[in-house]
């Protein structure tokens, strides 16, 4: 049985478009029109922290974090990945994996951060260019987590 909190964003709706659905968590691309290639690793239940989790699950959080990590940074090339697991806004466990551009808006502060420019409309299409290919791999990565 899950554990779903009414009113949790996380536990009411997927949080992006599902890239793989397992028993225990779920990898969505976040759909944000600055960060083409921005992941989530989300946790079924409605769990606060990482450490909330017996041991083989935070295994198997970690695991498929650093699976998605690796997809990330393989297809969409980023100068850096941003790991963060915040969940001030939303206390449901799930980990942003966020691919870094030099010309991204926020760069190098946090994406939550102010704005420093405008990414070139160019730079953001090869971006998004690459997102049949991170789904295509992602899949590929993870269809053997269950």
């Amino acid at each position: 049985m899950s554990i779903v909190i009414e009113g949790c964003e996380l536990c009411e709706t997927a949080g992006g478009e599902v890239l793989h659905q397992g028993v225990q968590f779920r990898v969505v691309l976040v759909d944000d029109a600055r960060y083409p290639g921005f992941c989530r690793v989300i946790w079924r239940d409605h769990i606060r922290e990482v450490t909330d989790l017996i041991e083989l699950d935070r295994m198997l959080m970690m695991d498929v974090l650093w699976q998605v990590e690796h997809v990330v940074r393989e297809v969409m090339q980023p100068e850096k990945i941003n790991l963060a697991s915040l969940g001030n806004v939303v206390p449901h466990l799930h980990w942003h994996v966020i691919p870094r551009y030099t010309d991204d808006a926020h760069y190098p502060a946090p994406v939550w951060a102010e704005a420093q420019r405008q990414p070139t409309e160019e730079s953001l299409q090869i971006r998004r260019e690459r997102l049949p290919a991170l789904r295509s791999k992602m899949q590929q990565r993870l269809a053997s987590y269950l």
